[in-house]
């Protein structure tokens, strides 16, 4: 009984951390390093591992807040669908979790001074930034999740800047190459943000917000998602073509079935408990595509 206990408790922190979000951390990190290969063939592994752990940490702090603050404005319950409000529903102690998001910020700010000391001060002030962003989706007077701009914000700071940070603290620099084949990744990663919007639109609409979803209408926001994800795979077809990237990047459209699952689920179905696979195959689409194009980019070097 006492191993089982032990089991369920860590499923339940398992849970807190909202694991289905991480991938918006660690993909960006492995692309941002392997985009490097086109200046060294060597890595720099204490500033790889120290970047990824930082990222993921950043991320799941991120999650923490969000868990916090949306039960601190009641927008929680015990029937709340997907991982979210564990403090009602697990029993969190709601000063636990915003303790340990701090916590987990004031490892990754050690962390990033460890990585400023081993390239540039510049990247702190990214960092921070993006530690600010975290915190900001969810907490202050006018959260950003209150706005329609969450899948923005989202999508540049913990998709976008997370790679190019990557990426300059292996190669002490930034190409127009590297930032052109990232964004398809920043549209992804905000397209993970507004899966989870549209299936919290009739909550969120309860409850004061104005998520993108909701200035739009269900209807409108599930095309823009559809855009959004179909110019991910657009975007490459150019690069291709414009001899940016290898045609080995076309590897990506082997997640197109992912793809496809996800824009039909939202299409076909409405309520929120419905709407959850078509979310989890958003996340698995940005993990599925970002490691195809990291295989494609290394096929790129060694083939």
């Amino acid at each position: 009984m006492t191993q089982q206990t032990h089991q369920s408790a860590g499923m339940k922190w398992w849970r807190m951390t909202r694991p289905h979000t991480l991938t918006a951390s660690f993909v960006p990190v492995i692309l941002g390093t392997a985009l490097t290969l086109e200046y060294t063939y060597t890595v720099r592994w204490n500033l790889f591992w120290a970047m990824l752990t930082a990222s993921m940490l950043i991320q799941i702090a991120t999650n923490l807040f969000n868990e916090y603050f949306d039960y601190k404005r009641g927008l929680d319950t015990k029937d709340s669908i997907g991982i979210g409000g564990s403090i009602v529903r697990d029993g969190f102690e709601p000063k636990t979790i915003s303790n340990l998001a701090k916590l987990l910020c004031l490892i990754s700010l050690f962390i990033g001074l460890y990585i400023c000391i081993h390239s540039s001060w510049w990247v702190g002030l990214s960092g921070i930034g993006c530690m600010a962003v975290g915190y900001l989706y969810s907490g202050g007077s006018k959260p950003i999740a209150y706005t329609p701009f969450g899948e923005i914000a989202s999508g540049l700071f913990m998709g976008l800047f997370i790679l190019w940070i990557a990426f300059f603290i292996q190669a002490d620099t930034l190409t127009m190459r590297a930032v052109l084949i990232s964004l398809p990744i920043g549209f992804l990663v905000g397209a993970i943000n507004m899966a989870n919007n549209l299936r919290d639109l009739d909550n969120d609409q309860e409850k004061g917000r104005h998520t993108l979803p909701i200035v739009l209408g269900y209807e409108r926001a599930v095309k823009v998602f559809s855009y959004v994800i179909a110019t991910a795979y657009l975007w490459m077809v150019g690069l291709v073509l414009a001899h940016v990237i290898s045609f080995w990047a076309l590897l990506v459209f082997l997640s197109l079935p992912k793809a496809l699952r996800a824009i039909l689920g939202f299409k076909i179905k409405r309520t929120a408990l419905e709407l959850m696979p078509a979310m989890q195959a958003t996340a698995q689409l940005s993990t599925l595509f970002g490691l195809l194009l990291f295989v494609g980019i290394i096929l790129e070097h060694v083939v």
